[in-house]
């Protein structure tokens, strides 16, 4: 009798976490606290795995695969030879960052290790994060946050990606200037820290246009507003480019600003489409050309709590922690 209680104990939480016993997710304030503990460990035992096998995979080669190592000192070994320092070209002829500390290679190595694992499992981490939200949202709120959440992933990978292959073009820029008067040897933590922040501004740039269509989806912003703040937002994001890449070189600023100039635009014709519909829905509504003084036939009938349907009865427990 003292094991079947814990078990029945397990079963039942099993059942408030199950959408087809418990559509609505309603659940207690300590039931929250809970299940926010319980997503919150899964998602730290993805990126800890993701961060071991980053780790490893740093000086390993994984079939036609270059070990991580190699991929994040590409840009630092497309620098003319010339222009290294005299030591960071190995025999082999890799080139190799410069360590100035005792623990910077290994703290390098788990720091990139982290990252690139914590990439990997994304998809591990972020459905916990979706697992813990997705009970308090109805069916169609649903639908629309796995499409922007399907998006930005995409979107914050292109932006890392043309982040990383523009790299090499900034060094080519920046190492150009006094080339007669200095030798580059870049040390591991400043270089690597450099190219992450790279790629972490640009993913997270990435989001701005994604925002812009939110925001039009929820009826903020509509496209004639868009349309005519065209101007000022290509400027703004011109500005902010210049501010927000790290190594302040024409080539990083450029890329940013054109590709977000270039997602601005598709955000704001995709608003001009949603608000286009919107409007034909609108006057294909029965209720489209009723005038201002004639109310509208609403049926006013009461209904029970037990005849409304389970979407609307509820949202999560965070409604009715009373």
């Amino acid at each position: 009798m003292a094991d079947a209680a814990p078990s029945h104990g397990r079963r039942d939480r099993r059942r408030k976490r199950s959408r087809r016993h418990n559509p609505d997710g309603t659940m207690t304030l300590i039931e929250h606290v809970y299940e926010f503990r319980r997503r919150l460990g899964y998602a730290l035992l993805a990126i800890v795995a993701g961060g071991i096998f980053g780790f490893i995979w740093f000086q390993t080669r994984l079939g036609p695969i270059e070990s991580l190592g190699q991929i994040m000192n590409g840009p630092y070994c497309g620098i003319s030879p010339d222009r290294l320092l005299p030591g960071t070209i190995a025999p082999d002829g890799t080139c190799r960052l410069l360590q100035t500390t005792p623990f910077e290679g290994i703290m390098i190595q788990l720091k990139v290790g982290v990252a690139g694992g914590a990439v990997l499992t994304s998809p591990l981490w972020l459905y916990q994060i979706w697992a813990f939200i997705a009970p308090g949202l109805y069916s169609k709120e649903r639908k629309y946050a796995l499409t922007f959440v399907g998006f930005a992933s995409v979107l914050f990978a292109s932006g890392a990606v043309l982040a990383y292959l523009l790299v090499p073009h900034a060094f080519a820029v920046l190492m150009n200037f006094g080339g007669e008067f200095f030798t580059t040897a870049l040390t591991a933590d400043k270089y690597i820290s450099f190219v992450l922040s790279l790629l972490v501004i640009f993913g997270v740039s990435f989001e701005l246009p994604l925002l812009i269509v939110m925001l039009n989806f929820v009826g903020v912003v509509k496209y004639e507003q868009l349309k005519k703040w065209r101007r000022g937002i290509v400027f703004a994001l011109f500005v902010f480019a210049a501010f927000a890449t790290p190594g302040s070189d024409p080539f990083s600023m450029l890329g940013l600003a054109g590709a977000l100039t270039v997602l601005n635009e598709i955000a704001i014709q995709i608003a001009r489409v949603h608000d286009r519909r919107k409007a034909r829905r609108e006057q294909a509504s029965e209720w489209a050309n009723l005038p201002d003084d004639q109310p509208a036939p609403f049926d006013y009938t009461p209904t029970t709590i037990e005849d409304e349907p389970a979407e609307k009865a509820g949202r999560s427990g965070t409604d009715d922690i009373t």
